[in-house]
């Protein structure tokens, strides 16, 4: 098998990459939102990794029961109809120039009709019910912080409990700056001092932090006016307030997770139950997995719906601290960065509220250290970060009464504080954690070898045995998964869309409290949800046929194989040798065989392959203990010897010795960047047809071939030459990254009509989380110059698939970016070309990290993984009418519940200008669904477009070369490591030799 350091999207540690939550494009599906599937291989005889004959027996189609039969929504399904026949009126193409995105120019028509069960809840108002906005501020007392997260949550509550009791079941907020009431509270601005005391607390403490909280109201909404317009077809009809009035409906929908105690919620929309009801799966390490459900409002045409969908989110075990620590098996910083933020609950200090004794809870900030407390008088004595009980001392003043647990936690604070438990005035002076605690609170067998944490601040430490400490459930852990870790929440996560469905319908229902007579409040806001899926109709096209050199293949479920083809335009292959980086188990391996092997599958499928170069392999086996400075080194002196001995070598075949990126990061950093060599790397399992062919598709890419094409007809408007595809994404620094690590943007562009070739611009941003590509102007000027050395002349159209882009940033493209794109042209286009309008430009936003699933109703619509077939579209039931918008699976998953591709329509001068031909709406969707079956490194359809797919693996690359940044810690790296500044764009910026290729593939 091919290997390209370790599963896609991950870094050193395993963890997915900040876009690894839906990167892996691959054939299996879901896996829970937060974990991808696997990438494509093309190969021999399989189609990839979808298409092996043998293997397990293929297990029965399973499909969803749902409790009332699928039936299509009637008024929704009419205004449907309406609003198409109204498109096909002429005259309305000047109605989409007024407006911010272009109109849907009427709904698809081709392939053939399926029904379908979707992952929505139909979500119904009573008529005439106004709901009142308020707006909440709170400030911070004198010398404190804004608060935030759950301290700001905690003050709303308070303000909640202590002064709007009354409407109670009448009134929801999303416990930061909303209130949606039912009723008005007969004031336009009011202050409330708000009492701060913790959880579980009846009345504040002595001298309390007082937080002033206004409630500002800001107007009333009205479900009545939503509906209204979703079910208008008057296409010249504006709804300002939609945007304020669905995130009301959001806040109140999110109100019962948010409150109810065995439930926690992260973020706005995410909610997992404890207790129980929890669904949870121990993933080693310290670490449970939770299966929860992401909850939003969403319109449709006619309608209202509750999207839910099944999430998986990694969280720290519910034990004692001890033993987390434990199972963490970290140390030092590493085991302080894990463990900050941590809440804890302390088994010495407990609470009585009525009948039960609620234990406190504290957040860990740090453990302790030599630098705590440095301005108080006296001065915690820590030996040794991370120290133990015996080795933390603090200074307390008063006296130390031996005896039962009495004491409060400022008891232990660093500086002084009150004596404990009626001693007198005289200090006690520096006792240890150790002493303290045993003599106070009568804990015993304290372990040495733990570190003492700090819940207070480094300025003024309190610090904690980890013997009173247990960690409090449902807190999401931020660290890198390892392998291990990400193959068990894998197994938990990769589900059937049937037990998908299942669980929506029966769990999910109750966290949004769909079940009838399960939330007062949702009554008295005027609303109800059902508690059963919606079915809406869907389309299945047909996907093409696969040319090649010879002959055509047609696919089977989206899949086909090499066995007896060659590529339509086979590269040429010289100056190539093997590279062995041996491991201790490899010493059989015969790198000259397997190179051989490897020219006679290429010369097969069509490659001219010269004789390889004599191989190259290192002396000193590669260990898998070893530090990624130490991988580095060895393959730097790999390569350093490769040159020695070849200095004009172009292409290099790598054998790694085992799966680590660090090693496959820099083989690519010194292949890419450094010395322009196109590198494949491959594990130590290569040798089979399928693998070699795997190679050879990579090898063809890099070198400019063609793998497989279209035939023109099927590419519509690209079948003409006149069109240039754009691909554009940008990748994060993921959680665990460096403080300089940036994000990337990345843009690729096709040079012809047959979409083979799709060479790469990269670009640091200026800053990072900036979604906004900086240097587009540049990059995609440097794609013009490209496509008319190819053509001969600039293109007529662009199309731009823009990848990455959440549906909050859909204005912004077009505030933003548009305006760079066109300043590109007309840089590079004659004058009488731009006067003339060229060139034309359509901006289609590709979505990925959406929430909407579908599923079959019945087995002969399911394909044999038990998801909708490939080829599957929809454009109706969860869509708007206004907006240009549809869903479309391409692919077929191995595993899990298949997601398909959300594509969305924002800048529209192409499609509608051609007056002939098939419906717009067909057109659109026929092109991206035939483009799918054109990724080169695959022989299968793919779930994304290639144009966003390869950008995607752009951005992926550029992170291999900028690991040292995205994978560091204090105290290793791999490139370029924490040096103090953030990385500069020769880190990323591609070798003379290569820029103008796939070398990202």
């Amino acid at each position: 098998m091919s290997f390209r350091g370790g599963q896609r999207g991950q870094g050193q540690g395993g963890r997915p990459s900040p876009r690894g939550n839906d990167r892996n494009r691959g054939s299996r599906g879901d896996r829970g939102g937060h974990y991808g599937g696997h990438s494509h291989h093309g190969g021999q005889g399989g189609g990839g990794r979808g298409g092996r004959g043998g293997g397990k027996p293929q297990a029965p189609v399973e499909v969803f029961n749902s409790p009332v039969p699928a039936a299509l929504d009637g008024p929704s399904k009419a205004i449907e109809d309406r609003y198409d026949a109204k498109m096909r009126e002429p005259g309305l193409d000047s109605l989409s120039l007024d407006r911010q995105y272009p109109l849907r120019p009427g709904y698809g028509t081709r392939g053939d009709r399926v029904l379908l069960w979707a992952n929505y809840f139909a979500l119904t108002a009573k008529p005439n019910v106004d709901l009142y906005r308020y707006k909440i501020e709170v400030k911070a007392p004198a010398k404190t912080p804004e608060p935030k997260g759950k301290k700001l949550k905690r003050i709303i509550e308070l303000l909640l409990e202590d002064h709007f009791q009354e409407f109670r079941d009448r009134i929801a907020t999303d416990f930061k700056a909303t209130l949606i009431c039912r009723d008005s509270l007969k004031f336009d601005s009011k202050v409330y001092d708000i009492q701060y005391r913790a959880e579980g607390e009846d009345t504040p403490p002595p001298n309390p932090k007082v937080y002033p909280v206004r409630v500002l109201f800001t107007g009333t909404l009205s479900t009545a006016d939503l509906l209204k317009y979703l079910s208008s077809v008057n296409l010249s009809e504006a709804f300002g307030g939609k945007e304020e009035l669905l995130q009301a409906l959001n806040i109140i929908v999110g109100h019962n997770p948010k409150t109810t105690s065995n439930m926690f919620s992260v973020g706005a929309n995410r909610h997992y139950p404890l207790g129980n009801a929890a669904e949870r799966y121990n993933l080693q390490g310290g670490l449970e997995a939770f299966r929860g459900y992401f909850v939003s409002v969403r319109p449709a045409t006619g309608r209202l719906l509750v999207n839910v969908q099944v999430k998986h989110i990694a969280c720290f075990a519910e034990v004692p601290l001890a033993r987390l620590i434990e199972m963490l098996g970290a140390r030092g910083y590493q085991l302080q960065r894990t463990l900050k933020g941590i809440r804890v609950q302390l088994s010495h200090l407990r609470r009585v509220k009525g009948n039960q004794r609620i234990p406190r809870v504290k957040t860990i900030i740090a453990l302790a250290s030599p630098q705590d407390g440095r301005g108080l008088d006296h001065p915690p004595r820590v030996a040794k970060p991370g120290a133990g009980p015996k080795n933390v001392h603090f200074y307390l003043k008063g006296t130390l009464q031996a005896g039962p647990a009495k004491a409060t936690p400022q008891a232990t604070k660093g500086k002084a504080g009150k004596a404990a438990q009626g001693g007198d005035t005289k200090d006690h002076g520096y006792i240890s954690v150790y002493d303290y605690f045993k003599r106070m609170h009568n804990v015993g067998d304290m372990n040495e070898a733990m570190p003492v944490v700090n819940v207070g601040t480094s300025q003024n430490p309190s610090y904690l045995p980890v013997e009173v400490c247990r960690v409090e459930p449902g807190q999401t852990s931020k660290s890198k998964l390892t392998p291990r870790q990400t193959r068990s929440m894998i197994d938990f996560a990769v589900r059937k869309p049937a037990a998908n469905a299942k669980s929506i319908t029966e769990r999910g229902t109750q966290v949004i409290a769909a079940a009838p007579n399960t939330s007062q409040l949702l009554s008295n806001m005027g609303l109800s949800i059902s508690p059963n899926l919606i079915t809406v109709g869907g389309r299945v096209l047909t996907g093409p046929n696969v040319r090649y050199k010879a002959t055509s293949v047609q696919p089977k479920f989206a899949s086909w194989n090499l066995s007896g083809v060659q590529f339509p335009r086979g590269a040429s292959l010289s100056q190539w040798t093997f590279l062995f980086l041996r491991g201790q188990q490899q010493n059989d391996k015969n790198p000259r065989s397997i190179a051989e092997s490897f020219r006679d599958v290429a010369r097969k499928h069509g490659m001219t392959v010269s004789e390889p170069l004599a191989p190259i392999w290192l002396d000193h086996p590669f260990t898998s203990n070893e530090s990624p400075e130490s991988y580095a080194a060895k393959v730097d002196r790999a390569f350093d010897q490769l040159l020695a001995k070849h200095r004009n070598i172009r292409f290099l075949l790598v054998m790694l010795p085992f799966e680590d990126s660090a090693i496959y990061n820099r083989v690519k950093f010194r292949g890419d960047i450094q010395n322009g060599i196109h590198t494949v790397c491959v594990g130590d399992r290569t040798g089979g047809i399928q693998s070699l062919a795997n190679i050879a598709l990579k090898f063809n890419l890099k070198l400019g071939g063609a793998n497989h094409v279209l035939d023109p007809p099927k590419l519509g408007l690209i079948g003409e030459g006149k069109t240039m595809l754009v691909g554009i994404d940008v990748t994060h620094p993921s959680p665990g990254s460096s403080s300089q690590a940036p994000s990337v943007a990345a843009m690729v562009a096709s040079v012809d009509k047959d979409l083979a070739q799709w060479p790469a611009s990269i670009r640091l941003q200026r800053e990072a989380k900036a979604e906004m590509v900086d240097e587009l102007e540049e990059m995609l000027e440097s794609r013009l110059q490209l496509w008319k050395k190819y053509n001969n002349a600039f293109p007529e159209n662009i199309i731009v698939y823009r990848d990455g882009v959440s549906e909050g940033q859909y204005t912004r493209v077009l505030e933003e970016e548009l305006p760079r794109l066109r300043k590109a042209c007309e840089r590079v286009y004659p004058a009488t070309l731009t006067k003339n309008g060229l060139p034309r430009v359509s901006i289609i936003i590709v979505g990925k990290r959406h929430h909407t699933r579908f599923y079959p109703v019945t087995t002969n619509q399911a394909d044999k993984n038990s998801n909708t077939v490939n080829g599957t579209v929809v454009d109706r039931g969860v869509t708007e009418d206004r907006h240009w918008d549809f869903y479309l699976q391409a692919h077929s998953a191995l595993k899990g519940t298949a997601r398909p591709a959300h594509y969305f329509v924002i800048l529209d001068e192409i499609f509608r200008a051609r007056k002939n031909g098939p419906p717009t709406a067909d057109v659109l969707e026929d092109l991206t669904h035939n483009l799918c079956y054109l990724f080169g490194r695959a022989t299968k359809a793919v779930s994304v477009c290639p144009p966003a797919y390869y950008a995607d693996l752009a951005c992926e690359r550029a992170r291999r070369y900028l690991s040292g940044y995205y994978d560091a810690s204090p105290a290793e790296s791999i490139v370029s490591g924490e040096t103090g500044r953030g990385p500069s764009e020769n880190e990323i910026k591609i070798h003379p030799n290569l820029e103008n290729s796939m070398f990202y593939i």
